[in-house]
C-alpha cells in the first residue's frame, strides 16, 4: 500500500560549508535545525528526520547526507523535503534547478526553501532562476576570493594544505612542528629506507610494532576522517602511503604549494601542476629528516629499486648510468643463477640497439670494482685528511667562482628589477584608486608586470639555490673526510655507504660487445666534485 505524503518522513536538510561560515551565526547548522523544526511543527509536518552535511560546498552535490536523502526518496520513503533557503540545497543553478523542477516531482515529492518563499505545491516562483543563478555567481565569487587569499599565503610561504603531514602538529602560533609520537616514525621509516629495507618490509614491521597508520593516528587524536581509514586494523601500512612519506620535502623543513589545483570552483578534481609551477621556499619549519639522508632516499627512489623474491633490493638503484646516452642503467635479474645478474641500458632495453649498445655489466663484477675502489680511496683520505681537503677544493674552486661572478651580477639585476616592478605596481594601484586609469587599463597593465615579477623571482630562487650549493660545497668535503673515518673496513656495500660517498657511476661499452675478456671503462663520481668532473687522482677503472 501506498504512503500518503503525510505518512511519509519530512526531511530537513541541513548543509554548512567553510565559505558559508563567513556569513555569520544566522547560517549555522544549530540555526538551521532550530528554523527548519519550529517550521515543521508550525505547519504540521510530521516524521520529521535531519539530513545534514556539515563542511560540504553548495556547489558540488556528493554530499554523504545529500544522497542518503535522494536514496531515501528513491525508496518513496520521503514526502517533503525542506530547506532554509535554496542556497542550502545547493549553489549550482542548473543541477539545484533540475531537483527543483524534475527529480523532485518525479518522485511526488514537494519541496519548500522557507526563507526564500518557495513551496513546489503552491506552484513554481518565477523568481527561483534568478535566485538560483546568484547563489551560483556567490558561490563562484566566493571561490575566486578565497583563491586570491590562497594565493598571497602560498607566495608569502606559508602551508595552505588543510591536512596535517604525518609526523607534524601545530604550534599556537599555527606553525608546524614536529609531533613528538610521531616524528621518530617517519624518522625511522627514511632510516630503514636507506638502509636497504623495502617499503612492504617496513609497513609490515610497524604493523608488527603496532604503530597506527597516519589516518588512524588522526582519526584518534583530532577526530578526523581521511582516506585510507581501517579502523578494523588501525595498524595497517600501504606502500602507496609510506612512498608518499618518502618523497615529501615537508620532512626537511621545506614548504612546497600549488603542487596542485582544479579548473574551477565546480571541478574537484585535482590536476598535478608540474614542478616548475610550484611555490617552494625551504626552512620553513623545523625538519624531521636531515637533507643528505632525504637526497639519498630520492636517488634510490629514482632508480626504481624493486625488492628480489628473497626481498634483496638493488644497492646502486639511481646510481647506474649509461655513459653515452645517459640514460639510468637497471638492474636485469636472472633468477636461476643470480650470479648472471647485469646492468642494462635503459636506451637499449626499450627500443634497441639502433639507439644504444647494452653497455651490459655484471652486477658482480660492479660490486667488486666499486668496493674496492672506496676501500683505496677512504683509506687515502683518512691518511692523507688535508692533502684530499686541497686537492678537492681546487678541483671544485675554479669553475665555481666563475660561475659565482656571473650568477652574483645576474641576482643584483634581478633583485633591483623586482622592487622596480613593485614601486611600478604600486603607483598603478594609486592611479587606479585616483582614477586616473580605467579597470580594465589597471589590470592589463598589473597582470604584465606581476607575470615578470613572478618569473624574475622564481629565477632569484634558482640562482639563490645555486649559492647556497657553492656554500654548501665546504661542508661536503667535510662530510666525506668523516664518512672515511666512521667507514673505516668496509666489506659490504650498502646504500648508506654508496649514498655517502659516491653521487654517480657511468659505463661505457666494452672496446668489444660480448667479450668475456674486454672490460667496461667505468667513470665514479664522488660526491665532493662536480657531476662533469672525475678525479681525486683516479683514471677510469677497468673491470677485469
Amino acid at each position: 500500500m501506498m504512503k500518503s505524503n503525510q505518512q511519509k518522513i519530512t526531511a530537513l536538510y541541513c548543509r554548512l560549508s567553510q565559505e558559508d561560515e563567513l556569513e555569520g551565526e544566522s547560517n549555522s547548522i544549530k540555526n538551521q535545525k532550530s528554523m527548519l523544526e519550529k517550521y515543521a511543527a508550525d505547519n504540521g509536518f510530521g516524521n520529521c528526520r535531519f539530513y545534514i552535511d556539515d563542511g560540504y560546498s553548495g556547489v558540488s552535490f556528493e554530499r554523504p547526507d545529500f544522497k542518503r536523502m535522494i536514496a531515501d526518496m528513491e525508496k518513496g520513503e520521503i514526502g517533503t523535503v525542506i530547506t532554509k533557503d535554496l542556497s542550502r540545497l545547493g549553489r549550482d543553478y542548473l543541477k539545484t534547478g533540475t531537483y527543483i523542477e524534475i527529480i523532485f516531482p518525479q518522485n511526488d515529492v514537494r519541496y519548500i526553501a522557507v526563507n526564500d518563499g518557495v513551496d513546489s505545491e503552491k506552484g513554481c516562483n518565477e523568481f527561483i532562476g534568478i535566485r538560483n543563478y546568484f547563489n551560483d555567481f556567490f558561490a563562484a565569487d566566493t571561490s575566486k576570493k578565497i583563491r586570491a587569499v590562497q594565493r598571497a599565503k602560498a607566495e608569502r610561504g606559508e602551508r595552505i594544505g588543510s591536512k596535517l603531514p604525518y609526523g607534524y602538529m601545530k604550534s599556537e602560533d599555527n606553525r608546524l612542528v614536529p609531533d613528538p609520537d610521531t616524528a621518530p616514525v617517519v624518522k625511522r621509516i627514511f632510516d630503514m629506507y636507506v638502509n636497504g629495507v623495502g617499503t612492504r618490509t617496513i609497513a609490515m614491521t610497524l604493523e608488527r610494532d603496532k604503530i597506527m597508520s597516519p589516518s588512524a593516528y588522526a582519526y584518534y587524536k583530532y577526530g578526523r576522517k581521511e582516506n585510507g581509514l581501517k579502523l578494523n586494523n588501525p595498524y595497517l601500512w600501504s606502500d602507496v602511503t609510506l612512498r608518499g612519506m618518502l618523497v615529501n620535502e615537508v620532512y626537511i623543513g621545506t614548504t612546497a604549494n600549488y603542487k596542485t589545483t582544479t579548473k574551477s570552483n565546480k571541478l574537484k578534481k585535482q590536476i598535478h601542476n608540474d614542478r616548475k609551477d610550484w611555490l617552494v621556499f625551504e626552512n620553513t619549519h623545523e625538519p624531521i629528516v636531515d637533507k643528505s639522508t632525504f637526497e639519498m632516499v630520492q636517488k634510490w627512489f629514482a632508480g626504481r629499486r624493486k625488492p628480489n623474491k628473497s626481498g634483496k633490493t638493488d644497492v646502486f638503484a639511481g646510481l647506474v648510468y649509461c655513459a653515452d646516452c645517459k640514460s639510468r642503467m637497471y638492474l636485469r635479474r636472472v633468477l636461476k643463477y643470480p650470479k648472471e645478474n647485469n646492468y642494462l641500458c635503459k636506451t637499449y632495453q626499450r627500443y634497441g640497439n639502433n639507439h644504444c649498445t647494452a653497455h651490459r655489466i655484471s652486477e658482480q663484477d660492479l660490486h667488486a670494482v666499486i668496493l674496492q675502489k672506496l676501500r683505496e680511496v677512504t683509506a687515502y683520505v683518512r691518511e692523507n685528511p688535508e692533502e684530499f681537503y686541497e686537492i678537492a677544493s681546487r678541483n671544485a674552486r675554479a669553475e665555481a667562482e666563475r660561475e659565482m661572478k656571473t650568477y652574483l651580477r645576474e641576482k643584483e639585476a634581478a633583485e633591483q628589477r623586482i622592487a622596480e616592478l613593485e614601486s611600478i605596481i604600486r603607483c598603478l594601484y594609486e592611479d587606479r584608486v585616483l582614477g586616473r586609469i580605467s579597470v580594465e587599463r589597471y589590470e592589463s597593465l598589473s597582470a604584465g608586470y606581476e607575470t615578470e615579477q613572478l618569473e624574475l623571482k622564481t629565477k632569484l630562487n634558482e640562482m639563490n639555490a645555486f649559492l647556497d650549493e657553492n656554500e654548501k660545497r665546504e661542508q661536503l668535503i667535510q662530510d666525506f673526510i668523516e664518512n672515511a673515518k666512521k667507514y673505516i673496513d668496509i666489506q659490504e656495500l650498502t646504500p648508506e655507504i654508496l649514498r655517502a660517498f659516491i653521487s654517480r657511476i657511468e659505463v661505457h661499452e666494452k672496446a668489444k660487445w660480448h667479450s668475456t675478456e674486454c672490460g667496461n671503462d667505468i667513470v665514479i663520481y664522488f660526491t665532493v666534485e662536480r657531476k662533469e668532473q672525475l678525479n681525486i687522482q683516479h683514471k677510469d677503472i677497468k673491470t677485469a
